[in-house]
């Protein structure tokens, strides 16, 4: 796999959107009889956006470049997108665009110092900052102990998704493991829609399709989606099941780069088996740092 093809891209998100909607959930008549494809028609498409036909089946055929704001924003209407969505398609549309007019991604291949203290002065929070390709960049020590299996793989930099999909212990590791690959593949899908030509994340991609089936299959979903806050329930190996809630932050002054903090409420087990995680970090001779281990 040695590029993400845009047309490809635009032409499979826009007609698996077209197909999960329904005449009746898009308000139009459905006549009866048998409809020889699943979902809307391009032609019912193309009336909700207030498109000529022949403008939306080029459009579905890969070439958004060009389409304005305006269309944009009537075809994300008429194909029902959430949020996420709507944001892959614009940027579809921009990395459609010609080559002069897309901003060139700042590569992040280690975080400042600073961000690095900003992590070390969490001491009851699990808390790390990762790039738009799910490498883990920098931890605090809670961190550490908290994703030590993810860290168990020497490999440099870890990636949250690679042990997600590649680890078999991963599905321990991970309560509820079907939510969280189907969210990982719909992230890591989002943000080859904002940078397609980023080579590691296409190297992942490669790398993942080659050995994962599972992802595979939730790859060609072409599902997106946000990582801003929620639950995620883990089974750690020393302190036994957590149930976190997270909260992940864009680092301004660093773009693309996210800040992920997790907590628990004051009381509960959850916040109980921090401290005791806590002290168990603190006892150990060398827990597995996210950085490469020194050249000797």
């Amino acid at each position: 796999m040695g590029t993400i093809d845009m047309r490809h891209e635009v032409r499979e998100f826009l007609s698996s959107r077209r197909a999960r909607i329904s005449p009746e959930q898009a308000g139009l008549p459905a006549y009866g009889g048998n409809r020889r494809v699943k979902g809307l028609r391009r032609e019912e498409v193309a009336l909700l956006a207030g498109v000529s036909v022949d403008y939306y089946v080029r459009m579905e055929r890969g070439n958004l470049s060009g389409a304005s704001e305006s269309v944009l924003d009537s075809l994300a209407s008429a194909l029902q997108l959430d949020e996420a969505e709507r944001e892959h398609l614009f940027a579809l549309a921009r990395e459609s665009g010609p080559p002069g007019s897309r901003p060139k991604p700042k590569a992040v291949g280690a975080v400042r110092p600073v961000l690095q203290q900003v992590l070390d002065a969490i001491t009851d929070a699990p808390a790390w900052i990762r790039n738009g390709r799910h490498d883990i960049l920098a931890m605090n020590q809670l961190a550490r102990a908290l994703y030590a299996p993810v860290l168990a793989d020497p490999r440099r930099p870890a990636n949250t998704t690679r042990f997600v999909y590649l680890d078999p212990g991963a599905r321990d590791f991970f309560v509820d493991y079907d939510q969280i690959v189907r969210d990982a593949a719909a992230m890591l899908r989002m943000e080859a829609g904002r940078n397609p030509h980023d080579e590691e994340l296409i190297a992942l991609v490669g790398e993942l399709s080659t050995r994962s089936e599972l992802f595979r299959q939730r790859w060609a979903s072409h599902d997106v989606r946000f990582h801003r806050s929620g639950r995620k329930r883990l089974r750690h190996p020393v302190v036994g099941q957590l149930d976190l809630d997270f909260e992940a932050m864009e680092v301004p002054s660093e773009p693309g780069l996210q800040l992920n903090i997790y907590t628990a409420a004051a009381g509960t087990p959850t916040a109980d088996g921090l401290k005791l995680l806590a002290s168990w970090a603190v006892s150990q001779d060398g827990l597995p740092s996210e950085r490469a281990a020194p050249r000797r």
